[in-house]
């Protein structure tokens, strides 16, 4: 595994400027790789786009829409049945009330599993559950490091107009970060404070 210094730009010239910084300090071209990385949800990992197969947030939706389907699709055809016979109205009343019934009860049941959880995250007095910070869009420029020349890396960057910096451990080969995921929280470096 290498140490990678990593930092966004709003355009490839800025990185451009910050890849010449770091040349004149010694960095080589086989030690900065620089990449673009879409906005979130936007990287297509799968045929029909998206970063993820679900969100996780609906887990468990679906067995909330079956059970609404069937409790209020039972219920409507029951109280449909009851006015179909009351009025000699057709079976067919009693097979759209059904319908609608589990239209709704799909929909209900779902919102309801869904937003059970949530509330359940957010129960009074306990920290509110979020999700991991995301990695925001821009020109990404990734620097191959040795231990002793991260600080120095980083002020460089900075210096450079960098913006969220962040350090990983990654498989640095042929002059590329190989395995850079942009769906990992990035874990940013803070800025030096300077005494006052």
């Amino acid at each position: 595994m290498s140490l990678i210094v990593a930092a966004r730009f709003q355009t490839f010239d800025e990185a451009t400027l910050a890849a010449r910084r770091l040349f004149a300090e010694g960095y080589t071209e086989d030690d900065v790789h620089t990449f673009y990385v879409s906005i979130a949800g936007e990287h297509g990992r799968y045929p029909l786009g998206g970063d993820r197969l679900a969100d996780p947030d609906a887990k468990g939706g679906h067995f909330g829409a079956v059970a609404g389907a069937s409790l209020l699709g039972l219920v409507f055809a029951l109280l449909a049945g009851l006015i179909a016979a009351r009025l000699a109205a057709s079976i067919f009343i009693t097979i759209a009330a059904a319908g609608v019934g589990a239209y709704i009860g799909a929909l209900m049941g779902a919102m309801w599993v869904v937003g059970r959880k949530k509330r359940v995250r957010t129960a009074p007095g306990a920290p509110a559950a979020s999700h991991p910070p995301v990695r925001q869009a821009g020109v990404m420029l990734a620097l191959h490091v040795d231990v002793g020349r991260e600080a120095q890396a980083r002020q460089i960057l900075r210096a450079a107009g960098g913006t969220d910096i962040e350090r990983a451990n990654g498989r640095w080969q042929d002059g590329k970060w190989q395995d850079f995921d942009p769906l990992d929280p990035p874990r940013p470096v803070e800025a030096p404070t300077t005494a006052q």
